[in-house]
């Protein structure tokens, strides 16, 4: 058995690089702020933002919430017992990080710090090559067809 059908990480990814995400983008936009866009316009995305967050919240509460019921771990550091492929993981299968991306993007039109997008984008890049590919192979190799399957009908995010 391969170490990524034993789990799929040893670290655990995705919440460490969105908190430094956060961090960089609050750190980067007190010492080089970018411009962000005026009223009206700026009213409408900070409206959006609020949308943004509210989706996000629900998404991963939705997610977590099927990982629970399934018996299965939320860990990114742990094996999944079982796949999960309702909730949120019917539309995307990977609903925690959309949500967490979409939760930076939120914050990001809300405090009309650009910088949230920029490395909301770049958070996401980077689960996906550390974290997210791993998993994949991990869930292959522990569900096979099923797993296949699946990945043919639901997009890695959106």
């Amino acid at each position: 058995m391969s170490e990524t059908q034993i789990r799929p990480n040893r670290i655990p990814w995705p919440p460490i690089v969105y908190i430094a995400a956060i961090a960089v983008a609050i750190v980067a936009h007190f010492f080089l702020p970018l411009p962000w866009i005026g009223a009206p316009l700026s009213d409408l995305l900070f409206a959006a933002g609020w949308l943004a967050i509210i989706a996000a919240v629900a998404m991963e509460y939705a997610a977590m919430r099927a990982l629970s019921r399934a018996k299965t771990t939320i860990l990114p550091t742990k094996a999944s017992e079982h796949l999960v492929t309702s909730g949120p993981f019917s539309f995307t299968r990977n609903p925690i990080y959309l949500g967490n991306t979409l939760l930076m993007i939120g914050i990001g039109l809300i405090s009309g710090i650009a910088w949230f997008l920029i490395l909301a984008v770049i958070a996401a890049f980077t689960t996906q090559k550390l974290a997210i590919e791993r998993e994949e192979r991990h869930l292959q190799g522990r569900f096979g067809k099923r797993y296949s399957d699946y990945a043919k009908r639901v997009r890695r995010w959106v």
